[in-house]
């Protein structure tokens, strides 16, 4: 067996966290395709995300979006995904979708708008009091087009004073996670638009205040492990969205673009002790299903990444720190392509049915019948999606 027991041990802690939307329709900006079985309610989302945790045991949480997932009962919503063996994790803000902010949010110029955003923040986190969520993760779509649009300088404060009154509302367990976007929907500059941007923001807010990393949110040929290194050698990294992309942000399935730099990124986790329980970083999904379809996309997502994770644990650390202790560059090299090279799928599979779960998730879902079942049984109302 490729995998040893301290391996095994590893992965068994290993959770990644879904996102309700990535059940509903979205897609790209030109068409959002409506697919039959769509959930049209955040407990029919609940109960899709429910079969990704049963035949992979990866995924007990859901992050929810708010206004997209809001309803009446919060109490009731945590008891909901709690009969579906599932917890309610992140809460995601949006300030992108309301015409107040065409100019911004958090940045705007208007005191009012900038108090309608931060009120927004506020009934994210009296959600959280409610279903026991610890992170509010904030992404915002705040930028400009052109040159001389806006201030700068200004905006950069006026952002920094309405995080810092979030901030102040956190509850003693709840952390503070801002999110960055090199580019879309402002193209000249965004707000937040890189990882030292939100790195200077959460650092002056306190500990509970950290960055979020979107694999998908960078320049071409950036460099993602060095900033993961980077922010777990500060202490600053609180959650990932995995996620992939060819050309810009295009969220598609983790892994699908580019395999070798998941396990890249990966490996930079386990050598900053990211993967530790006591880390606090919060593996995470950010996707689309605009073509394929949404259960079996994310189970494929969470089995990707628990694969690269587990060929990054394969790595042999002490040849590969003598290796690069001597200057051995290709041996040092050649030592990361072997275990990235390494097909532990056969081991994983067989481990899974060890633990009482099925040795290909996807077959088994297949063969549930789950998807026919709710393709019949969903019929009517309107389907849950953000509707570009």
């Amino acid at each position: 067996m490729t995998l040893t027991p301290q391996v095994l041990a590893q992965l068994e802690a290993q959770t990644i966290e879904l996102p309700s939307w990535a059940f509903g329709n979205s897609g790209t900006r030109f068409r959002v395709f409506t697919t039959p079985g769509t959930p049209r309610t955040i407990e029919e989302k609940i109960a899709d995300a429910a079969q990704v945790h049963a035949v992979t045991g990866l995924a007990p949480s859901v992050a929810l979006h708010i206004p997209w997932d809001r309803v009446d009962d919060y109490a009731a919503l945590a008891r909901f995904a709690q009969d579906q063996g599932l917890t309610l994790g992140t809460v995601n803000s949006n300030t992108f979708q309301d015409e107040a902010y065409k100019f911004g949010s958090l940045t705007h110029i208007d005191p009012a708008v900038r108090r309608k955003a931060i009120d927004h923040h506020f009934e994210c986190l009296e959600i959280m009091d409610t279903t026991g969520s610890r992170d509010l993760k904030i992404w915002l779509a705040d930028g400009t087009n052109y040159p001389g649009q806006g201030d700068l300088r200004g905006r950069q404060d006026r952002l920094a004073d309405s995080l810092a009154t979030i901030y102040a509302r956190l509850g003693a367990d709840q952390r503070l996670v801002l999110e960055y976007k090199f580019f879309e929907p402002a193209f000249y500059h965004t707000d937040v638009p890189d990882w030292g941007t939100s790195y200077a923001q959460v650092t002056a807010l306190g500990d509970r205040a950290l960055v979020c990393l979107d694999t998908g949110h960078h320049a071409p040929g950036t460099n993602i492990e060095f900033i993961v290194a980077q922010l777990l050698r500060l202490g600053k990294l609180g959650s990932f969205d995995f996620n992939s992309r060819f050309y810009a942000d295009d969220d598609l399935i983790v892994g699908a673009a580019d395999p070798f730099q998941l396990f890249r990124i990966l490996y930079e986790v386990v050598r900053g002790g990211g993967l530790d329980p006591d880390s606090g970083v919060a593996f995470m999904l950010d996707q689309c299903h605009n073509v394929e379809d949404k259960i079996p996309g994310q189970i494929r997502s969470v089995l990707n990444v628990q694969e690269m994770t587990a060929r990054v644990l394969s790595v042999d650390t002490e040849a590969l720190t003598r290796a690069q202790d001597t200057h051995d560059v290709l041996g040092a090299n050649g030592i990361l392509m072997d275990a990235f090279y390494t097909d532990v799928r056969p081991d994983l599979a067989a481990w899974r049915e060890s633990r009482g779960l099925p040795a290909d998730p996807m077959a088994a879902f297949a063969a549930s019948g789950y998807h026919q079942q709710v393709t019949r049984d969903r019929v009517g109302g309107t389907q849950a999606g953000w509707g570009a």
